[in-house]
């Protein structure tokens, strides 16, 4: 086949204009991801879908496929970094996931088994953060917020009413609601929005269905977040 690179030596067709990312789930080939969502413009965020092409890091998001590349995936060097990644996700934020309504379908969560992370290993940072309750039909808790800025992109270029922003730098970025008080009840924002679907975590919430599936019938309870390579989308949480 023409159009064809490897991953991992293995060889992986592409269609042109692909990105690596999009090549390897076409194929059935896992990649890590949470800023990553098909329907929006890549964003190259949370660089856990760093690889190796020919040898230099690029994040598979954004990096076009194309002829002759060699990529490297499933290094040990790449999946100690995916680790340390998602170990200072998770100390940047309050995850307390035996509680948390996202447990089973959360993928923060689930590429923390994937990466056999068993403690944070950093210092945990505890930060002083808000729950938002005040919209009749969704919760956003800010504790678990990981700043993909997927709810802000769904927002912004598929709902176009620009509900969400990160504003910031650093370790004082958060997100913020574009409304008259700051606060979500005072917003446009509405439960069929592409952006209260989008969240990877437990930060948007709807209200009244957290656990019409019980913890351990989830599909991270079910099989790792790797064998969902084939399809670019969320699993569906009730």
């Amino acid at each position: 086949m023409d159009n064809e690179f490897t991953i991992d030596e293995q060889p992986v067709p592409f269609v042109p204009g692909q990105t690596i990312l999009e090549a390897a789930k076409a194929a059935g080939y896992y990649i890590p991801h949470l800023c990553f969502q098909p329907d929006f413009k890549r964003h190259g965020g949370c660089k856990l879908c760093t690889v190796l092409v020919n040898g230099r890091t690029q994040t598979a998001c954004t990096h076009k496929a194309a002829v002759g590349q060699e990529v490297d995936v499933n290094t040990p060097e790449l999946n100690a970094m995916r680790r340390s990644l998602v170990q200072m996700l998770f100390i940047e934020g309050n995850h307390f996931c035996p509680a948390c309504e996202k447990s089973g379908a959360c993928q923060l969560q689930a590429l923390g088994y994937e990466y056999e992370m068993m403690s944070p290993h950093f210092v945990e940072l505890y930060p002083h953060r808000e729950v938002d309750a005040t919209h009749p039909d969704v919760m956003i808790d800010f504790n678990r917020c990981i700043l993909c800025e997927l709810c802000v992109r769904a927002s912004r270029d598929v709902d176009h009413k620009e509900i969400f922003a990160v504003a910031g730098r650093g370790l004082d970025a958060k997100l913020i609601i574009n409304s008259p008080t700051g606060k979500l009840g005072d917003s446009a924002f509405a439960v069929a929005d592409r952006a209260a679907q989008v969240c990877p975590v437990g930060a948007i919430v709807i209200k009244r269905v957290g656990f019409a599936t019980a913890i351990g019938d989830r599909p991270y309870d079910r099989e790792p977040i790797s064998a969902e390579a084939e399809s670019c989308e969320l699993p569906e949480v009730r």
